[in-house]
């Protein structure tokens, strides 16, 4: 297997679809010949490496991951073992690979490509929740529904306004993912300690525009953990959004609220036990996993703490958590994707949910109408609570019902009047704020 030729920046193995492609011995090795043919580049445009050399590397650079891992079982050093590979393809010009150059170089550097393509794939499946979440918000405008604090009935609101708070937070996280691909993507070809004493500045700085890289400001001996910890940190931040977003869905998509409903695929079941069971699978899932990505922040923060300019106590944990942290938010965003996509809707129970006990949930438009009337809103509030709670702890309980027989209410409002505290117009009218900020 070959690189890519040091001119060119674009790295076809990182633009494979698939998350998990990019996290494969196959694909950390080839990052490693990457930042080696780079140097090689760059070392030959500043006269160190013969034209003769540079070409017979480019054409007969390979690498075969058995036989590293054949070689590393003897050495017990991966890129000693990486580099006699390689020279075993190259031959006598493999000595001109990896002139003062350090095993961090290749390490940190290749890593860097790996993570920015992360990123890049996180930022498509990122795009694609936006577009469902744009749909469904633009859809639901003014599909009324209860709003809840505390899990208890507030005011209404609209499904649709509901989602145009997902979109917001997804699109913050958006930006944190461009963001994040700025910090990430940095490379170092420095050296032992990174003082560039066996190496030329200039070759760290031709071979980072070579890959798509900036040189790290002031690497050690390996590039400071901060910014991988930035990056787990970051991708437990969305996954957390997900969760919440997660969360909210199987809350109403309880049994005794039904307000939505993941999509239920033929021949699906949901209980080996009990037929009739729906279950919002795909939205437990999320918020499991979410959990996980969590528990990894922990790690990459431990992780920042090294030995002087460099020890390798991260090195064991990077080999898990970020593959792991990687593919867990990249499956986690299709899965909420795909569940908003298929989420069934349910207008009919919103109603119904809205108006139980006969529209307690307006009784804020109820008092201010009061005190508009010339009422305290001392009076104005103690009689609306009787009457609200009164219908709150009686089965069928009807709040509108309750007002209406009370003479006391009515010498204050006309039968007018208090029909118009029962409609949901003034609680959609302004939503058209929040959907031009978001350009729904």
């Amino acid at each position: 297997m070959g690189g890519l030729p040091g001119t060119s920046p674009l790295i076809e193995r990182y633009t494979l679809p698939e998350m998990g492609s990019l996290w494969t011995e196959e694909a950390k090795f080839g990052g490693w010949l990457d930042v080696e043919l780079a140097a090689c580049e760059a070392n030959a445009q500043l006269g160190r490496v013969p034209a003769e050399a540079l070409e017979r590397i480019r054409q007969r650079a390979a690498f075969s991951v058995p036989r590293i891992l054949e070689i590393e079982a003897e050495v017990k050093h991966d890129v000693i073992a990486f580099l006699t590979n390689v020279n075993e393809h190259v031959g006598d010009a493999g000595r001109y690979i990896h002139v003062g150059m350090t095993s961090s170089d290749v390490l940190d550097t290749g890593l860097a490509l790996q993570l920015k393509a992360s990123v890049e794939e996180l930022e498509k499946e990122q795009a694609q929740l936006i577009d469902a979440l744009r749909t469904l918000a633009r859809a639901h405008k003014d599909t009324v529904m209860i709003g809840r604090s505390h899990g208890i009935h507030g005011e209404p609101i609209t499904f649709g306004f509901k989602v145009a708070g997902w979109l917001a937070e997804s699109l913050r996280n958006q930006e944190r993912l461009a963001r994040l691909k700025t910090t990430v993507a940095v490379g170092q070809i420095s050296g032992a300690m990174g003082t560039y004493a066996n190496t030329d500045p200039q070759v760290e700085a031709i071979t980072c525009q070579l890959l798509g890289l900036e040189p790290d400001t002031a690497s050690t001996q390996v590039i400071s953990r901060d910014r991988h910890a930035d990056y787990v940190q970051t991708l437990a931040l969305i996954g957390a959004s997900l969760e919440r977003f997660a969360t909210e869905i199987r809350n109403l998509q309880r049994s005794d609220v039904l307000e939505v409903e993941e999509n239920f695929a033929k021949g699906q079941k949901g209980s080996s036990a009990m037929p009739h069971k729906r279950n919002p699978i795909r939205s437990e899932r999320i918020s499991g996993l979410a959990r996980v990505l969590r528990g990894y922040t922990v790690a990459a923060l431990e992780d920042m703490a090294l030995w002087h300019e460099r020890d390798i106590s991260h090195s064991s944990v990077e080999r898990m958590m970020l593959p792991d942290c990687s593919v867990t938010l990249h499956f986690m965003l299709r899965e909420m994707t795909e569940v908003v996509r298929g989420l069934g809707v349910y207008p009919d129970n919103m109603t119904r949910n809205m108006n139980v006990f006969g529209g307690v949930v307006f009784s804020q438009r109820v008092l201010l109408e009061l005190v508009a009337a010339g009422l305290s809103r001392e009076a104005a509030y103690a009689l609306v609570q009787r009457h609200a709670h009164a219908a709150w702890n009686t089965a069928g309980g009807d709040f509108r019902g309750n007002l209406a027989a009370d003479p006391e209410v009515m010498a204050h409002l006309s039968p007018e009047q208090l029909a118009a505290c029962f409609a949901t117009e003034p609680h959609r009218a302004q939503l058209s704020v929040i959907y031009d900020r978001l350009g729904i």
